[in-house]
């Protein structure tokens, strides 16, 4: 039987946090993370999740991170946090004068996007090293709170002449009639949105990359925001108006139900 996740529980390199070990990550905000909602042990897109970790880690730190390692402390973490139903984070940090990165496994309660249609206000800031998943995102949290205080659902991230780039904590995906269109500009390709286009890309309804600019909004049907709490339409950018697309919601929800699992 499942007991959920219900408080926060945090392992450090396989072992019980201690107030000396979460020093590394209040005081060393350089680092990176992966999301991931876990179901009965088991993760969409797992090996993503471990190729991300890796891959960053070797940017930011010059070492891998071996993914079959990670996969067994988040094991060893919801074990600890007894359950197999949780929000998972996997941080990496490299530890002043240490020359290892050392993994942070995070277990808190599953969580599930509302599936309410979202509204999204613009705001001119775009990323620094987009690609790369990483805490302590200030310009991110600021607008993300200033849409909110605006009364939207959450802010869009836009380059020079309004480039639509990504969601403050989502991915934007666009429907033109024939296919999904994802924003050509530098962005954080979520696992959410890499599963989809994987998927999608075996249908009759592919995905394609291209420039999204906020006065060509009017050109597409719908609009929908993913990320690792799933998929949800979006009704409103700004003052263009968009109608939720229940087919097309239907169809995303089962390309993403159909995305490979790895056991954790």
């Amino acid at each position: 039987m499942t007991t959920p996740a219900t408080a926060l529980y945090v392992e450090i390199g396989g072992r019980p946090a201690t107030a000396e070990d979460l020093r590394i990550p209040a005081f060393a905000g350089y680092g990176h993370f992966t999301a991931m909602q876990v179901r009965d042990r088991t993760v969409r897109g797992l090996g993503l999740h471990l190729d991300r970790l890796d891959s960053a880690s070797r940017e930011l730190f010059g070492q891998p991170l071996d993914g079959e390692y990670v996969r067994g402390l988040i094991g060893h973490a919801l074990d600890g946090a007894g359950t197999r139903d949780a929000s998972v984070r996997v941080h990496g940090f490299l530890p002043p004068g240490d020359t290892v990165t050392t993994p942070m496994v995070t277990v808190r309660e599953p969580a599930r996007m509302s599936t309410a249609p979202r509204s999204l206000m613009s705001v001119p800031y775009t990323r620094t090293v987009p690609h790369i998943k990483r805490p302590g995102e200030f310009g991110q949290t600021y607008y993300g709170l200033l849409a909110g205080r605006s009364g939207f659902d959450e802010a869009l991230l836009t380059g020079p002449g309004g480039e639509v780039a990504e969601g403050s904590i989502t991915n934007v995906g666009f429907w033109d009639g024939t296919s999904v269109v994802w924003p050509d500009a530098p962005a954080l390709t979520g696992i959410t949105m890499a599963l989809l286009e994987s998927g999608l890309a075996r249908t009759d309804r592919p995905s394609v990359r291209r420039a999204v600019t906020l006065d060509g909004l009017g050109a597409y049907r719908a609009a929908f925001v993913t990320n690792s709490q799933g998929i949800a339409p979006v009704h409103r950018i700004d003052g263009t108006s968009f109608e939720v697309d229940a087919e097309l919601m239907k169809h995303l929800d089962e390309v993403y139900d159909a995305a490979p699992s790895g056991a954790v």
